[in-house]
């Protein structure tokens, strides 16, 4: 069982308040992916995390924890663990995943920087005013909270004299593009995905690939932000021949990822399905979203590779992260 949800809201929704994100990890992690790219800071377009890649790790582990203390006699103190959290981060303090597995996410956004730039887009990264968008915090309805965050996010932008932002993953994009103008007087700054950009460019591939995949859409893309055959498009640039499952495109089947932390039985009953859907087609899947990622590959329990369409890419034009 997973730990009362009122607590756990509130912890999510305390931290963004207080600290600029859900689950807030030092900056000096956040942005390490950045340090040998010598990205210029700021600009009028600047790449944008949001986070979400890099914050998967550390979500994991206390997805791990709270539900290991919601079957415990802990469970109880829950509402106290709130309270402490306002004064200490207690999330930051708990949640300390491996450098092995921070590395394995910090690939994406390093890539996607690499991508760009082998397209020839000119951008600027904000560095420690990279903020988590407040996605989760939606989702879960803390309008004020988000709104708050929005004007907040709104004025580094401001600050930096953003005017185009390329995004990384399906959440950070409809909450800049389609949340934040309701959230902020005169917001106006464009964003899209760099799926979007490089479908735009042209993926300047060296080395084709070859075989079958089947693809996975990411519900938020797809239904909301109308970002399908982009994807399609780019792999098949690369050299792959793209299966589709059952429910794909804008009838893409969640991965249960979202529902995990307040809903644990349910996400990962979703989540199976999927990869049932997904295993009849072909056994290396493409995903396009952290969450989806990291949820379907734990519950295929190894039986399919799942990997970020960014690595694909990233084969195919040659300029991947160097090994360490």
């Amino acid at each position: 069982m997973a730990l009362p949800i009122r607590d756990v809201i509130g912890i999510l929704v305390d931290n963004l308040r207080l600290r600029g994100s859900v689950l807030p990890i030092p900056a000096r992690r956040a942005t390490r992916w950045a340090r040998e790219l010598d990205l210029p800071r700021g600009g009028e377009t600047v790449l944008y995390t949001g986070l979400m890649y890099q914050l998967i790790p550390y979500i994991e582990r206390l997805v791990n924890l709270e539900q290991r203390l919601g079957d415990s006699p802990l469970a109880r103190f829950s509402g106290l663990a709130r309270r402490a959290n306002r004064f200490v981060n207690g999330a930051g303090l708990v949640a300390r995943p491996p450098a092995g597995e921070r590395a394995e996410y910090d690939r994406v956004p390093a890539n996607v920087a690499r991508l760009l730039r082998q397209a020839g887009v000119e951008f600027g990264y904000l560095y420690e005013d990279d903020l988590y968008s407040g996605a989760l915090a939606h989702d879960l309805g803390a309008d004020e909270a988000v709104a708050a965050h929005a004007r907040r996010v709104a004025g580094l932008f401001r600050k930096h004299g953003v005017k185009e932002v390329i995004t990384i993953d399906p959440h950070t994009t409809t909450m800049l593009r389609s949340v934040y103008p309701k959230c902020v007087d005169g917001y106006d700054v464009r964003v899209r995905s760099y799926l979007e950009v490089l479908a735009e460019r042209g993926l300047p591939v060296r080395t084709a690939l070859s075989g079958k995949v089947v693809l996975h859409d990411s519900c938020v893309y797809a239904r909301y932000e109308d970002v399908v055959g982009e994807p399609r498009e780019l792999l098949a640039a690369a050299g792959l021949a793209v299966g589709e499952p059952e429910n794909a495109g804008k009838l893409t089947w969640c991965c249960g990822g979202p529902a995990e932390a307040l809903y644990p039985a349910k996400a990962a009953a979703v989540a199976a399905k999927r990869v049932e859907q997904l295993r009849e087609v072909a056994p290396d899947c493409v995903t396009m979203c952290p969450i989806c990622l990291v949820n379907l590959r734990k519950s295929a329990h190894g039986t399919m590779r799942f990997r970020d369409i960014s690595e694909y890419l990233i084969d195919a034009v040659g300029a991947g992260v160097p090994a360490r």
